[in-house]
This record gives structure tokens, C-alpha cells and sequence, in this order.
């Protein structure tokens, strides 16, 4: 474990942001938390940053949450306003950890791939087709398909390899999925070499790689 930083200068903490501040300059560099001095939440990730020295390269922005500015709510913090959508981001949050479960345990299975497995992926494939305005699992590309993407992209690989068994193969919305994802930068940036990932994780599940 690192050891945190033990002696800095004493920041000089900026004034909270209220409905009559004016916003900080937008997309300009700089990393900035958002927080609120009285948040237990906010105080977490203040204390992380500053055990990692990082005061001036983060820079502090109090809000005042009882009396926030509307540029907050809708430059920086905008609310999910489709509560269908808000209500089925959990519910898949919820359900990655069973879909995981059953997944892995396949994998790590001599038999072939059961009908558990295709249930699973059908249910995948039901939740992209929920939403019209785009390709991912909200439509829009949003934390859901983050949460799901490091998951579904070893999934692919280790099942055609492993199991001899695409798991989009009947299931456009799926494979689509995952094109789109394929266009993202950020996520691009993140992907392993197949054979890595392969290697590594036949060696987690004790097969030869």
C-alpha cells in the first residue's frame, strides 16, 4: 500500500459556490472535484487526493448543495430525467453480477455451453433492444455499458476461443453493441491484446493456455 503524503503546506481552501457564483472555466485542462465541504462522501475522495499529493493538480470546487448554482445542474451535474431509463440502469447494474456468475462458471466448466449461458445473453440482448435512440444498453452510451464493456469484450473472446461459441451469433442488438463500442475512444484505449487476456485468463480458471 503507498504511503500517503505526510507533510504538505496547508491548502487555503476556495469559498463555496452558491446560486449567485459564477461557474469555473469549462473543458480548459484543469481537473476539478466537485464537492461539498459537508459531504462524508466528498470528504472520502478529499482525503484520497490528498494523500496522493494531488492539490495541485486537482483543484477543489465547493458547492453549496442547499442553494447550488443552475449551472452545476446543468453544465456539470445534469439529472437523468427519464426515470425509465434511471430504474433500468439499476436493475442491470444488479444484474452484472449474475450474468458474471454465470459466465465465469461456464468457462470454467468441461461441458459444453448450456442453455443457462444463451439465457443470459438473451437477456443481454432483450436489454439492448429496450431503447430506440441508440445502440447501447440507454441508448446513449452511459456508465451501464462502462460497467458492462471490460466484462463483455473477455466474454467474446474467451468463449469463441475456449468454448468454440460466438456469443453475438444470433443476436444482432449484441454484436452492434458491440461495433459501436469498438468507435469509442476512451474505451479503445483500455483494450488488452487478445492473446493476453486469453493467457491470463485460462491461467485464472486452470486451463492450459
Amino acid at each position: 500500500m503507498a504511503t500517503p503524503t505526510t507533510s504538505f503546506l496547508k491548502e487555503v481552501l476556495p469559498p463555496v459556490l452558491d446560486s449567485t457564483s459564477q461557474p469555473p472555466t469549462l473543458f480548459d485542462g484543469t481537473t476539478r472535484l466537485y464537492m461539498c465541504y459537508t459531504c462524508p462522501f466528498a470528504q472520502r475522495t478529499w482525503i484520497t487526493r490528498n494523500c496522493k499529493g494531488l492539490q495541485e493538480k486537482i483543484k477543489l470546487v465547493p458547492i453549496d448543495l442547499q442553494n447550488r448554482p443552475a449551472w452545476y445542474k446543468e453544465k456539470v451535474y445534469p439529472p437523468n430525467k427519464d426515470p425509465a431509463k434511471r430504474l433500468f440502469a439499476e436493475e442491470l447494474f444488479s444484474y452484472a453480477d449474475s450474468l458474471n456468475k454465470i459466465m465465469f462458471t461456464a468457462l470454467s466448466s468441461k461441458e459444453d455451453v448450456g442453455d443457462e449461458v444463451g439465457a443470459a445473453l438473451d437477456k443481454v440482448e432483450d436489454a439492448l433492444s429496450k431503447f430506440d435512440d441508440g445502440p447501447f444498453f440507454l441508448g446513449q452510451f452511459s456508465l451501464v455499458d462502462i460497467a458492462y464493456a471490460p466484462f463483455m469484450e473477455r466474454y467474446q473472446i474467451l468463449f469463441s476461443d475456449v468454448k468454440n461459441y460466438d456469443i453475438t451469433k444470433g443476436r444482432p442488438k449484441l454484436a452492434l453493441w458491440f461495433e459501436e463500442l469498438n468507435k469509442i475512444d476512451a474505451y479503445v484505449q483500455t483494450r488488452r491484446d487478445p492473446q493476453e487476456l486469453l493467457a491470463h485468463t485460462k491461467k485464472r480458471l486452470g486451463q492450459i493456455a
